[in-house]
């Protein structure tokens, strides 16, 4: 049965789970948003475009891949949101990043598990690249 405190609870822990994202989307959204104001955004674009372009992505995404394997996932929406990318695209990246995110944590985590990190870095970016390929050719 739900009684008043299950529901200040629920708002509770609604507005901490709120706080603790927006802690990381906001402020990854506006540093994007500002570097796409400058040309440094259009430098990222150049160099990455011939890797980027296996995906059917812009160059831009290389900036919510690096950020998505590095940080998290909350940091690679951040970034998705203020790109201008297409249905299709963030498909794309959804997939790559499902495989291949938070490499650092998750690695950490193998490690005491007794995986070998290079072993499974090397396996779940393998994982992400050819989900990538194939799912721009399939798209």
């Amino acid at each position: 049965m739900v009684t008043l405190d299950t529901f200040k609870r629920g708002i509770s822990n609604g507005f901490k789970t709120l706080w603790l994202l927006s802690k990381i989307l906001v402020p990854v959204y506006l540093v994007i948003t500002i570097i796409r104001l400058t040309p440094i955004i259009d430098w990222i674009a150049f160099i990455f475009k011939p890797i980027m372009f296996a995906f059917g992505l812009p160059g831009e995404a290389a900036i919510v891949l690096v950020l998505g394997n590095t940080l998290n996932l909350y940091a690679a929406l951040g970034a998705i949101a203020s790109l201008s990318l297409t249905a299709k695209q963030i498909t794309i990246l959804a997939i790559m990043l499902g495989f291949s995110h938070s490499l650092i944590v998750e690695t950490a985590v193998l490690r005491k598990l007794n995986v070998k990190p290079w072993q499974a870095i090397s396996f779940r970016v393998s994982l992400g690249i050819i989900s990538g390929i194939v799912m721009n050719l399939l798209l």
